[in-house]
C-alpha cells in the first residue's frame, strides 16, 4: 500500500456519487436505529452512532438479551455482516437496491439470527422523510465510490482521533452520526448550555435538547460543504465574536450558510501536509471557541505524549 498523500487522501467529488451517498445515508440510518433500539441512553446520544472500522462502518458490540451482536458495513468486500455472540452469523452483498429492499433484507437476516429490531422505520434529519419500507427512490450503490468515501473516513478518523487525545475533559468518541451522515468529535467545557431551540427536519426538538445540553466545541467531517466534502467546526452556544475569527490553514473559512467553520476536503487533500493542515484547522477553531467562551483550558487539556519515553507502558504496570 502506498503511503503517498495522494493515495492516503483520495479524491471523491460529491457530485460524482450523490445518488449513492443518499442511498447509503438511508442504509446507515436503518442500521443505526437498530443499534439505538437495544443500547441504553448515554449522554448526548453517544449510544447510537457507528464507528469507522478497518473495513467500513460498524455498530460495535450491541447488547441483546444476555449476549450481544454486531452489524458491519464491509466497504472492501461490499457486504453487510451480522455476528451474534451465540455463534450465529449472516450477511448479504451490498449492490444497487432500493432502501425498501435493504430494509426488508436486514430485518429478515436479523430474524433468522433471532434478533428483534423494533425501530421507528422513518429517517431523521432529512426532508422529505420517506418511510424505509416505501423508499423505492434511493437505489444506487457505486462500490468504488463507497470504498473511496470509507478511505476518506479512515483519514479523518485518524487525524480527529489524534486531536481528541489532547483533551482530558469530557469528550465524545470519534463516531459516525447517521442522522447527518457525518464523522464527529465533541469537547465539553463542563458547564450547562442554554436549551437548544431544535428545528432540525424530522427530528424531535427533545433530541437536540439532549445533544446540546452542555456547552461544547464540535468538529468533524461530512460529505458536503465542499466539492469533495469538508471538515467542520462549531460551538454551542456560539460565543460572541466566534464567526469573526480567522482560523488556519489557508482555505478555511466561516460559512454563513452553515453557521460554522469549514475546511474543504479538496483544500486539505492538496496541501503539502494534509495531516498537519487538518490538525491546524481543528486546534485553531477549538481555541477560538474555548478562549472566547472562557473555558478553563488548563484543567481540560494536556499533552498526549506526557508519558512518552518513560517505562510506563500500558499493561505492564509501569515495569
Amino acid at each position: 500500500m502506498s503511503d503517498s498523500s495522494t493515495t492516503s487522501w483520495p479524491s471523491l467529488r460529491v457530485s460524482d456519487w450523490t445518488d449513492t451517498r443518499d442511498t447509503l445515508h438511508m442504509w446507515t440510518q436503518i442500521v443505526g436505529k437498530i443499534r439505538m433500539a437495544h443500547a441504553p441512553l448515554v449522554n448526548h446520544w453517544w449510544q447510537v452512532p457507528l464507528y469507522v472500522s478497518p473495513r467500513g462502518l460498524t455498530t460495535s458490540s450491541v447488547p441483546y438479551r444476555s449476549g450481544a451482536f454486531e452489524i458491519e458495513f464491509d466497504f472492501v468486500g461490499h457486504r453487510i455482516e451480522v455476528h451474534s455472540s451465540d455463534g450465529g452469523t449472516d450477511g448479504f452483498p451490498l449492490r444497487p437496491m432500493t432502501v425498501a429492499a435493504f430494509y426488508s433484507r436486514i430485518l429478515d437476516l436479523l430474524g433468522r439470527l433471532g434478533i428483534e429490531a423494533p425501530i421507528r422505520p422513518v429517517p431523521n434529519e432529512v426532508d422529505p422523510a420517506i418511510p424505509f419500507a416505501e423508499d423505492h427512490e434511493h437505489a444506487s450503490y457505486d462500490g468504488e465510490a463507497v470504498t473511496l468515501f470509507w478511505r476518506q473516513l479512515l483519514q479523518a478518523n485518524r487525524v480527529i482521533g489524534e486531536f481528541r487525545s489532547h483533551f482530558i475533559g469530557k469528550v465524545s468518541p470519534v463516531h459516525f452520526f447517521w442522522g447527518g451522515m457525518d464523522l464527529a468529535c465533541t469537547r465539553f467545557s463542563g458547564r450547562p448550555a442554554p436549551e437548544h431551540p431544535g428545528g432540525v427536519p424530522n427530528c424531535g426538538d427533545w433530541v437536540m435538547v439532549e445533544g446540546y445540553s452542555r456547552e461544547l466545541s464540535s468538529c468533524g467531517f461530512w460529505p458536503g460543504g465542499g466539492e469533495e466534502g469538508a471538515f467542520y467546526s462549531y460551538a454551542y452556544p456560539t460565543p460572541e465574536g466566534f464567526a469573526e475569527q480567522a482560523p488556519g490553514p489557508e482555505g478555511a473559512y466561516h460559512s454563513t450558510e452553515f453557521q460554522q467553520f469549514l475546511f474543504p476536503y479538496e483544500a486539505d487533500r492538496t496541501a503539502p501536509d494534509p495531516d498537519r493542515a487538518v490538525a491546524e484547522f481543528l486546534h485553531s477553531t477549538y481555541e477560538a471557541a474555548a478562549n472566547l467562551g472562557r473555558w478553563n483550558r488548563p484543567a481540560l487539556e494536556d499533552d498526549p505524549l506526557r508519558w512518552h519515553g518513560t517505562s510506563a507502558t500500558p499493561g505492564n504496570g509501569g515495569a
